[in-house]
């Protein structure tokens, strides 16, 4: 309990709880306890997601401070800065709780308030933090394009932890919190040793309050109350669910939710029209949701370099994406094609994909044209995380061989995408699509901030000298951004 004295002020008199017309109302069940939750530096989305969830489990919220709110639940505030706030308010009750939204967090999944610990209070929080030792374990460079990261690292809990918290915001279209998460990850990956303490990582790069918060409570207690609510959030698995769908984005799940859609057989029941992309997705669900195995790959990449050297002479095929870096399991399998002489690729995509329909391989593809025009002044404005290349979006049928099948189903759907390149810009492709998608994320931005370069999977461009940078292998790009190289199997940010 912390006191705060301050003249009170009539309150205002819209002191209603936020979001009451959101359904019907769920009766308090703890009248004693009225909650406020700060938007500072929670936002407010997530301030909103969690008035109504308090709602909903029968707390009493409180749009606004007012002299009847016994918690104030904060998020990313230290209690100093708490203060600081309350200071600027009209209204501020005599007594009240500053706490960590972990409490809160805690209490549902009690199903009634718990008992409020010193790890709740922010000043307990600040307390035990001033206890930690002051010494720092590691050190990482500031970019995950300057670090080597091995597919297998040795905190795998933490790093996974805070990887379902990017997905969430991803689901939600928070880009910023979803990149600083994975980023916070994307350090974790690159420590040579095991976590042990918070104090281990006192001025690591990339690592914000909410990340460090997450990680004490992991280390703590072997979980953290935030990750869990959200695993069991029906939304996010809702989401998870329809975005799991081939050619079903964000928007649209989101959409679908609000019509009451919340799983497949709800959806087949709803008769929501699908463009074709969404039917294939649909029809195809349970194969798509399936780990794409390295035989699986590797079975793929025979059919689609049969069909490259009957048709192509001389062109070339390589397996990028997670494959190339090592991993065992994909989600999809990619594919970039080339021929080693300038514009003899043109016409292998119409002719490669007429020639997988016609042995019955296709259940489903897309083919979009090359649109990547270069200008003399370079790029006009940041590339985008998409390139422009000829591509075909596809679902192969990919027969399971020997694999003992079940009966009646003697293949299974696995997704695949083509991408055709010219040869003068294959290196950027290769790079830009053997990922993973934070190292490319990272490359870019240290070529804009540090290099005052633009780089995208088609080319470098040096704002400075104002000229395209070419480059036959990753290694000369590499040395273009004055980096070392990082091979594949170390690009696992």
């Amino acid at each position: 309990m912390l006191p705060l004295k301050r003249r009170k002020l009539p309150s205002p008199s819209t002191g209603s709880t936020a979001g009451t017309n959101d359904g019907p109302e769920v009766p308090c069940r703890f009248p004693e306890i009225v909650l406020f939750f700060l938007e500072r530096k929670m936002g407010s989305s997530r301030r909103t997601f969690l008035s109504e969830l308090g709602k909903k489990n029968g707390f009493k919220v409180e749009s606004q401070l007012s002299s009847s709110v016994t918690h104030v639940l904060c998020e990313n505030n230290s209690a100093d800065e708490v203060r600081a706030w309350l200071n600027t308010q009209l209204t501020v009750p005599t007594s009240l709780h500053l706490l960590h939204v972990h409490w809160f967090t805690e209490s549902l999944r009690a199903g009634r308030p718990v008992e409020i610990l010193d790890r709740h209070t922010l000043q307990g929080q600040m307390e035990e933090e001033e206890k930690e030792e002051e010494t720092c374990s590691f050190t990482v460079p500031n970019y995950a394009c300057q670090r080597r990261t091995q597919l297998h690292h040795h905190n795998p809990s933490l790093s996974d932890a805070l990887t379902l918290l990017a997905e969430n915001a991803e689901l939600n279209e928070d880009d910023g919190r979803a990149v600083a998460f994975r980023r916070a990850a994307a350090v974790l990956k690159a420590l040579p040793a095991e976590v042990t303490s918070v104090s281990q990582l006192k001025g690591l790069p990339c690592l914000g309050e909410h990340s460090l918060r997450v990680i004490k409570d992991v280390l703590k207690d072997g979980s953290c109350s935030e990750v869990e609510t959200t695993k069991h959030s029906q939304r996010f698995n809702a989401l998870k669910v329809l975005t799991g769908i081939f050619g079903v984005g964000v928007k649209t799940a989101d959409r679908w939710i609000r019509d009451g859609i919340f799983n497949l057989q709800q959806l087949r029941e709803s008769q929501t029209t699908l463009n074709r992309a969404q039917q294939a997705g649909l029809d195809h669900y349970e194969d798509l949701n399936q780990p794409v195995t390295r035989a699986d790959a590797d079975s793929i990449t025979e059919i689609v370099q049969e069909a490259v050297s009957s048709l192509f002479p001389g062109a070339q095929v390589t397996l990028t994406g997670g494959f190339r870096r090592g991993k065992m399991t994909g989600h999809d399998v990619d594919f970039l094609l080339t021929h080693p002489e300038e514009g003899r690729e043109e016409g292998l995509m119409d002719k490669v994909v007429s020639w997988l329909d016609s042995q019955g391989l296709l259940l489903y593809q897309k083919t979009s044209r090359n649109s990547y025009l270069e200008s003399r002044d370079g790029p006009g404005r940041p590339s985008s995380n998409m390139d422009r290349f000829e591509r075909c979006f596809a679902i192969f049928k990919l027969s399971r061989g020997q694999t003992s099948p079940p009966a009646g189903h003697q293949w299974r759907a696995v997704r695949v995408d083509l991408v055709v390149t010219p040869i003068s810009q294959f290196a950027f492709a290769l790079l830009g699509w053997t990922g993973s998608k934070l190292f490319e994320r990272e490359l870019r931005r240290w070529a804009g901030h540090e290099k005052a370069m633009s780089l995208s999977s088609h080319a470098l461009f040096d704002k400075t000298q104002k000229r395209y940078l070419r480059a036959s292998s990753e290694e000369e790009i590499f040395t273009h951004l004055g980096l070392s190289f990082i091979p594949p199997s170390q690009r696992n940010a």
